[in-house]
């Protein structure tokens, strides 16, 4: 008999970090792989747009706690994107394992300014994502 409590466990929280002014439409797509049927993710959590009063790093930061990968979607200006900046550079403080994304197959992307010289951006098709969220990297 399936069981469907085990089921939902097995699969990874993800925070989604993207560049509100310009790669919403790329987090919809995002959101929506997550309710495919064989999707291994659930959306815990994302970036937040409206400022959160008192502290926000903070309140993203326990937020990012609570995931086990964060999803960075890069377009062409994910480098200039100061929340992007911000939630990679708490990803790394808090040791949660991330991946980069590559969002827009027409366009240049680039990596947020505090990725890591070795961070990849990786070309976003289904099966990549599959793999990237079960820690291939």
């Amino acid at each position: 008999m399936f069981n469907y409590s085990s089921y939902q466990k097995s699969k990874k929280r993800v925070f989604i970090s993207f560049d509100y002014d310009h790669d919403s439409d790329l987090k919809n797509l995002l959101v929506g792989q997550a309710r495919n049927e064989d999707s291994p993710f659930d959306i815990a959590d994302w970036s937040v747009k409206e400022e959160l009063p008192g502290d926000w790093k903070e309140k993203v930061r326990e937020r990012i706690r609570k995931v086990d990968v964060v999803t960075v979607i890069c377009g062409e200006y994910t480098d200039s994107a100061p929340g992007v900046n911000a939630e990679v550079k708490i990803t790394q403080e808090e040791q949660i394992t991330y991946f980069l994304l590559w969002g827009r197959s027409d366009k240049g992307c680039k990596k947020p300014r505090t990725a890591k010289d070795s961070d990849v951006i990786y070309r976003w098709t289904w099966d990549n994502l599959k793999r990237l969220i079960q820690g291939s990297r």
